[in-house]
């Protein structure tokens, strides 16, 4: 068993790092597999692990050096801080949570808080076309949209074109009233929120009028030649193989292009194919661009909506393990039938 011993100078800040009730340690416990006890403003950890052991005891020395930073601490910073730990130990947290990737505006700063987001928010920046696919609450378009934002303030790019095919997930929206930008609005709603976060309502509308900022659905990009803007193609799953062609191909000089999506909720009709679906093995080797895959480790909203993720992964691996029994059976019992069996008779 080994054992390991962390103390904390200042004892507000130590309760911080605890959690009410002791809530963080606990979820640090269950995550590693030690055991976390508290005694004043000290910790000690045991565990079977040596190295998981140490790696605990850095991770609260780290997250304590953040707290008394000004970095004020939740649930989820806590489960994604040790996630990013343990897929790299030598990782150093105060760069993921004081660094901030850039100020987007004078109302926002954005930095990744996983090594995915660090890579997709890296590859955005860098290439011309960044692929994000992966589970709701990534952060896949809320990034994009503050990456696209940022250029566009630092005169980067002349426009910023926000996009999404407007296919419904799920309920027949039936006939919608009023003019085509009240028609397409709900499909839309998601990117108008992410770019009120960043800046404000009267400057969006002000952006739109002039057109350096455009939304609107997929099929108004055909024939079209898009330079000197920042492209953002939201629920890419949705697009069909055509669509999504067409989508890639309006690119045009000093121009980058984001495609985002999930491919476990694909609302097209069963007879269509997903665009995002193809394009994921037709560009796998395609130089210049960057597929960046998010699991559910990645989700940033509710801690449970990460937990729902991994359920409904579950269910459907059962599903599919289900499915591919009962077609073995069912094969087997189908090269029975019609065999004649001629019995062996003594004598």
């Amino acid at each position: 068993m080994e054992i390991q011993e962390i103390s904390f100078e200042n004892a507000d800040f130590a309760r911080e790092v605890f959690g009410p009730g002791n809530a963080y340690l606990d979820t640090v416990a269950t995550m590693t597999g030690v055991r976390v006890e508290s005694r004043g403003n000290a910790l000690s950890i045991f565990g079977e692990d040596p190295l998981m052991v140490g790696l605990v005891c850095r991770y609260f020395a780290q997250i304590y050096d953040l707290v008394r930073g000004g970095h004020q601490l939740f649930e989820r910073d806590i489960e994604q801080s040790l996630r990013i730990m343990l897929r790299d130990p030598s990782t150093p947290l105060k760069s993921y949570y004081q660094e901030a990737l850039f100020a987007v505006s004078s109302r926002k700063s954005v930095s990744p808080k996983t090594v995915t987001q660090r890579e997709y928010l890296h590859a955005m920046r860098e290439l011309d076309l960044t692929l994000g696919i992966g589970p709701a609450g990534t952060g896949k378009t809320y990034l994009a949209v503050a990456v696209g934002v940022s250029l566009f303030l630092q005169k980067k790019v002349k426009r910023l074109i926000l996009t999404r095919p407007a296919v419904e997930a799920g309920e027949k929206l039936g006939f919608l009233p009023g003019d085509l930008a009240e028609k397409i609005n709900p499909y839309l709603r998601p990117l108008y929120d992410a770019l009120h976060d960043m800046l404000d309502y009267a400057k969006v509308q002000e952006m739109i009028g002039t057109g350096a900022i455009e939304i609107a659905p997929l099929a108004f990009m055909r024939g079209r030649t898009l330079n000197n803007a920042f492209v953002i193609l939201d629920e890419a799953q949705n697009t069909s193989p055509e669509q999504m062609k067409m989508f890639l191909t309006r690119l045009g000089y000093g121009s980058r292009a984001v495609v985002t999506g999930d491919i476990t909720q694909i609302d097209l009709p069963g007879h269509i194919g997903s665009g995002l679906v193809q394009a994921m093995d037709v560009l796998k080797d395609v130089q210049g661009i960057a597929m960046v895959h998010f699991t559910e480790a990645d989700v940033i909203r509710h801690p449970l909506v990460g937990r729902i993720v991994r359920a409904y992964d579950r269910h459907r691996q059962t599903m599919q393990a289900t499915q591919t029994r009962e077609g073995d059976a069912s094969g087997q019992a189908g090269r029975g039938k019609g065999r004649r069996v001629t019995p062996v008779r003594e004598g």
